[in-house]
């Protein structure tokens, strides 16, 4: 198998290959990574980049602050809005990433919230800083979760975890993450990036074609569920943004206070 180049980028998504056959797919939209459809259009591409060479497993990290802190429903970055027509294009980008054939770990530091934690939870594993916070906080903000949360979630930590943390959005620690399976190993912050590299070592350190094979028959559904999912996730976003509701929640957020909701 050819080698891939030892770095490349794609938009605001960096390349870096280390020596044991481990990538770093590195997100550089700092302090919070907010997504939209170029971005993770980007992190597709630098997936499908680095199947081509001899990389056999992926860290998924971000520079600065916070993993991803999802969608910018405030105007605060240069990512563009989610369409108040929906998110289709998002979400068709979230599928290709989960089509890739590569094993990843995320490296999560500071927030991985509504969006963001879909994007954590698209990975394989999950490192994580004790200082990281979770949160599926759609319902805060009058909102239907997306990025196919409806079917990794509950992979993850189980159908009645996965509706308490998507019925109440509440925000839970590292530490409270790896004990519910949300994160599977805790370094602190300064050791982040060489334990989610540790676990990537040892994905591929096992044999190759071995690993994609397996890998193919344990997670080989999630692409078509998540894309099925994803339809029914757009349309109820854009149902519910045209809620007082949601007008509430999205101004509470940015006014860093309780929200006050009437149900319309």
């Amino acid at each position: 198998m050819p080698s891939a180049d030892s770095s490349a980028r794609f938009g605001d998504v960096t390349v870096e290959m280390h020596d044991g056959h481990v990538a770093d797919v590195e997100i550089r939209r700092p302090p919070n990574n907010f997504f939209d459809a170029r971005l993770i259009a980007n992190l597709a591409d630098a997936y499908d980049h680095l199947q081509e060479g001899d990389c056999r497993a992926i860290v998924l990290c971000s520079e600065g602050k916070h993993f991803c802190a999802g969608a910018d429903f405030h105007g605060e970055s240069e990512a563009d809005a989610l369409p108040e027509e929906g998110a289709a294009d998002l979400y068709q980008e979230a599928v290709r990433l989960l089509r890739g054939e590569l094993p990843v770990v995320a490296a999560v530091q500071g927030a991985a919230i509504g969006g963001g934690l879909g994007l954590a939870c698209s990975a394989d594993f999950r490192v994580v800083a004790p200082e990281a916070r979770f949160s599926a906080n759609f319902s805060r903000l009058g909102f239907h979760q997306g990025f196919g949360l409806s079917v990794t979630l509950p992979l993850i930590v189980g159908h009645q975890r996965a509706i308490e943390l998507l019925y109440t959005g509440k925000r839970i620690s590292g530490g409270e993450a790896l004990g519910m399976g949300l994160a599977d190993r805790m370094a602190d912050a300064g050791e982040l990036r060489a334990a989610a590299r540790g676990l990537a070592a040892e994905i591929a350190a096992a044999a190759p074609l071995a690993v994609r094979s397996i890998r193919r028959t344990m997670r080989g559904f999630l692409a078509d569920e998540v894309a099925r999912i994803t339809r029914r996730e757009d349309e109820e976003q854009v149902r519910l943004r045209s809620t007082a509701d949601f007008a509430e929640g999205t101004r509470a957020s940015v006014e860093r206070r309780e929200p006050r909701f009437e149900g319309r």
